[in-house]
């Protein structure tokens, strides 16, 4: 089998690895923390306390697999915040919608390494990741006995519509990345090919190029 399969120079490094595992730490850990708090959103759901050894131990990990969660996007934070500030080609791309929606992708205004919907996603799990924390340790007994109970009864309803809001999310993000061809690929390989690139992030692709040609005009 050629080389050429699995790392060919038509490939684009979109992640490098170290950001790859950091989100796939994430998800892992989403998905523990989500599964562990639904046990205890309804009770028709408790069976899924048998995931984690049953009721007692479920709330006991969930409060820890959510601040690993976060911890974990903290990373992914610091390296993708700048690339996704909202920036007026953004509006643009929201108005035409509609066309990426219908297949028309050469309508839509060129973009960096993140369209509009893409930027939303990243800020929205900001935002709920942070609620949720920040709501969790309301009724986190075991650390954080004497808060109010008033305090306690809100701090769950707020933590709930957060998590719903978060869950939503990444739904939403899971079926953008199986939607667009291709997009996957830069997640479990952390490349993606140069037609991709320049279909969907047409900027990005450019610097990319621009940064090519500049290290084979000036080679280190």
């Amino acid at each position: 089998m050629s080389k050429e399969t699995t790392d060919t120079p038509k490939d684009l490094k979109r992640y490098e690895d170290l950001t790859r595992m950091n989100h796939w730490a994430i998800v892992f850990l989403f998905f523990g923390a989500g599964l562990s708090g639904l046990a205890f959103f309804h009770p028709s759901l408790f069976f899924l306390t048998d995931l984690f050894g049953g009721g007692p131990w479920t709330r006991i990990l969930h409060p820890y697999m959510g601040v690993l969660m976060a911890l974990a996007f903290v990373g992914m934070y610091v390296e993708l915040w700048r690339d996704n500030l909202l920036v007026k080609v953004d509006v643009e791309w929201l108005k035409k919608m509609g066309e990426m929606f219908a297949g028309r992708k050469e309508n839509m205004p060129e973009v960096g390494k993140y369209n509009a919907g893409q930027k939303i996603v990243f800020w929205l799990m900001t935002a709920s990741l942070l609620t949720l924390i920040l709501t969790g340790i309301l009724f986190w007994h075991t650390w954080f006995p004497h808060f109010p109970i008033l305090a306690r009864r809100i701090g769950v309803l707020i933590h709930a519509f957060s998590a719903t809001i978060l869950i939503l999310t990444v739904i939403t993000h899971i079926y953008a990345a199986i939607w667009v061809k291709g997009t996957t690929r830069a997640m479990t390989e952390g490349s993606v090919s140069r037609g991709w690139a320049k279909a969907n992030h047409p900027l990005w692709y450019k610097e990319k190029i621009a940064e090519e040609n500049s290290t084979k005009t000036n080679p280190t």
